[in-house]
């Protein structure tokens, strides 16, 4: 009987012998392997992208709006709409009432465009935030300083804009003292964020954030807010905090015991969640492509071995006449059919994981490289060698010696 690298060297004797039958053997399932380690790094990457990104509340902070924030049924959203407006006045009530609420603030926002001078931008997000949103919200500070709480009680034409809006309107100037035009009103700048950058290909830094009484001046006291609360403590707080502020709001807005709330709360996993149901589907179809592009990879190494089985015949029939087992041809026709998947399986994932970094460097889309990703490149195409490689190796160990001399 041949010791494993006696039949190691023997099998990829042969491969070589063959080489062009051998390359075109492993395409398939190369391709269907790099398409697998592609979409399992966009995926993890695109996950990771969102728990840093979309979901960036805090782990301490929750909201509290009359929409859902996180949801994929349209019916939902506009059954919600028919629920009254959050207000100011919601708002003093979470944060008188809620012990465990250390801070609570209020945001709204609409879309607008925005000029200076000659330059305009359109579709810009307007925010209107309560004074207190600066120690609640995760932006930070670039240039200039954040409102007052007199300025806002007062509803001042002031402002603070995102790094697009400055980058494009003040370009080699400080930002802070210029009047910029919003809608139909003038605001003066005191301030402005730090770069964001682009979530999921929407770029998150052309905005202009002015008091919330400012903004109910000039859009509309109608409007509902978003109620933003930052609780005092751990996990435990975290969730005694939003039943206590839910109790409040069911209270202020008269919902009777055993009927569902007429708002919504939603923290970072909510985001998360809904994310992850969403890339979660589409991973599955991508998994199912890919998945048949490599057992079309399989079936086609099939294929070729068993001609080359055909091929091989008195080759066989030599190497049993000089005392070779059944079984070291079963063996060796199994490791030929294990040694192309797995070639196959590390080029596939090579370019899985050339294409996944190049879509990181060249363009906002993420990507995240993982060592057990690759593992399980190397360990399907392990599988399909050994699955698609077992009924050649047998048909191959069964031949008759005396039968496959005389072929020719």
């Amino acid at each position: 009987m041949l010791s494993p690298a006696d039949n190691l060297m023997l099998s990829a004797d042969s491969i070589r012998a063959h080489k062009l039958r051998a390359a075109l053997t492993v395409l398939g399932l190369t391709m269907g392997v790099a398409t697998l380690i592609t979409v399992m790094t966009l995926v993890q990457g695109a996950n990771l992208y969102v728990e840093q990104k979309i979901a960036n509340l805090g782990t301490n902070v929750f909201r509290i709006a009359r929409t859902p924030f996180a949801v994929t049924d349209f019916t939902v959203i506009v059954k919600a709409l028919r629920n009254k407006s959050i207000t100011l006045d919601d708002m003093r009530a979470v944060a008188d009432g809620c012990l465990r609420c250390g801070r609570v603030g209020a945001t709204t926002s609409t879309t607008v465009s925005v000029k200076y001078k000659d330059q305009e931008v359109q579709d810009a997000t307007l925010y209107g935030y309560t004074a207190n949103m600066v120690d609640i919200d995760t932006r930070t500070l670039a240039l200039g300083r954040y409102f007052t709480d007199p300025e806002d009680r007062h509803s001042a034409p002031v402002c603070l804009i995102g790094s697009g809006l400055a980058d494009r309107f003040f370009a080699g100037v400080n930002p802070p003292g210029r009047v910029i035009r919003v809608g139909a009103d003038e605001f003066t700048v005191i301030g402005t964020f730090e770069k964001i950058g682009a979530v999921l290909g929407q770029d998150q830094d052309n905005f202009v954030l002015i008091p919330i009484n400012t903004y109910l001046k000039v859009r509309g006291s109608r409007t509902s807010l978003t109620l933003e609360v930052q609780a005092t403590g751990g996990q435990a707080v975290f969730q005694q905090a939003q039943d206590e502020a839910s109790m409040i709001m069911r209270s202020r807005r008269h919902v009777l015991a055993g009927h569902e709330d007429d708002f919504f709360i939603g923290t970072s996993q909510t985001y998360i969640s809904l994310w992850q149901s969403i890339s979660s589907a589409f991973f599955a179809v991508f998994v199912m492509v890919s998945s048949i592009s490599a057992v079309v990879g399989g079936v086609v190494i099939m294929n070729v071995m068993l001609v080359s089985v055909t091929e091989r015949t008195k080759e066989i029939g030599v190497r049993r006449a000089v005392g070779a087992t059944q079984r070291d041809i079963l063996r060796q026709f199994l490791t030929e059919s294990v040694m192309q998947c797995v070639v196959g399986g590390l080029v596939g994932i090579a370019i899985g994981f050339a294409c996944a970094l190049a879509l990181r460097t060249y363009t906002s889309f993420p990507a995240s490289v993982k060592t057990w990703v690759a593992l399980l490149g190397v360990f399907l195409s392990s599988v399909i060698g050994v699955f698609f490689g077992i009924y050649p190796a047998v048909k191959a160990s069964k031949l008759d010696p005396v039968t496959a001399l005389r072929s020719e």
